[in-house]
């Protein structure tokens, strides 16, 4: 008898079902969302499973892994079609969640994604921090310019370290102006630091990375897209043919066919 295992990752527990081949629902129960706690709890089980199935989801790559390395044969399945099994059943619980993962992993109506290595996850997140710190210090500069023009100030295009200096010159004496103007240079100060520290790891790892430093041989590919596209490619042999790359980052056209009606879309992704 083969045995089947379906988990629904919540924030602090996560609802656990077993079902066999028949689809009986053998076991349920929960854990704690923790990758030891899960162990335990599977091993308690005490039945061979075939497969245990995890939708994708914030927590699943870190509990993956640990599962993994315990040996149990855990799957990462897509959530745009596990979401559609999902939605037969009548109420939305945990618990339903984990029974029809469950049915998932038996009938084998499921598309596997590919779980990042640790070390592209954390590349990935540097980047998103960058990304991060330079989106909200444009932002505060905004507020600047929008406060500035409420006086008749033009600040014009001054660099980014120009930018305080050239702010706090054309106000000049205006004392009300620079109460409101003056803590927010000091937050673009920090930020537009910290800012400079999160792009020098950038620069360090693109430096060290063997690829990152072959595709920035490539006219104008720079640290920040070789390392992007390092960390999103990750391992390039689960592509079949290179040309799948550019659909796995939504760069072919969406296609909507129906009878005589055939629309070809934009990209899905930019």
């Amino acid at each position: 008898m083969k045995y089947f295992a379906g988990l629904d990752v919540s924030l602090e527990e996560t609802a656990i079902c077993v079902v066999d081949e028949s689809g009986r629902i053998v076991k349920e129960g929960r854990a704690a969302n923790e990758p030891r706690a899960l162990y335990e709890a599977l091993r308690k089980i005490d039945l061979p499973l075939e497969r245990i199935g995890l939708e994708a989801c914030s927590l699943t790559a870190w509990l993956y892994d640990g599962i993994r390395a315990e040996g149990l044969p855990a799957i990462c399945i897509e959530t745009r079609q596990a979401n559609a099994a999902m939605k037969t059943m009548p109420n939305k619980t945990d618990r339903n969640d984990a029974r029809a993962l469950a049915q998932i992993m038996r009938t084998g109506w499921y598309r596997q994604v590919h779980v990042k290595s640790q070390q592209c996850r954390l590349w990935r997140s540097l980047l998103v921090a960058r990304r991060t710190v330079l989106n909200e210090m444009r932002t505060i500069e905004n507020v600047v310019r929008a406060i500035l023009r409420e006086a008749g100030i033009k600040l014009g295009t001054p660099g980014r370290a120009a930018f305080a200096p050239r702010v706090r010159e054309l106000i000049g004496a205006d004392t009300v102006i620079m109460a409101l103007v003056e803590p927010l240079l000091a937050i673009v100060a920090t930020m537009l630091r910290e800012f400079g520290r999160l792009t020098k790891q950038v620069f360090n790892i693109a430096r060290k990375e063997q690829v990152c430093r072959r595709l920035m041989s490539v006219p104008g590919v720079g640290p920040i897209t070789a390392l992007a596209f390092r960390a999103t490619v990750d391992q390039p042999d689960r592509f079949r043919r290179s040309r799948d790359v550019g659909a796995h980052l939504g760069l072919t056209p969406a296609r909507y066919q129906s009878g005589e009606t055939d629309i070809q879309g934009k990209v899905s992704r930019c």
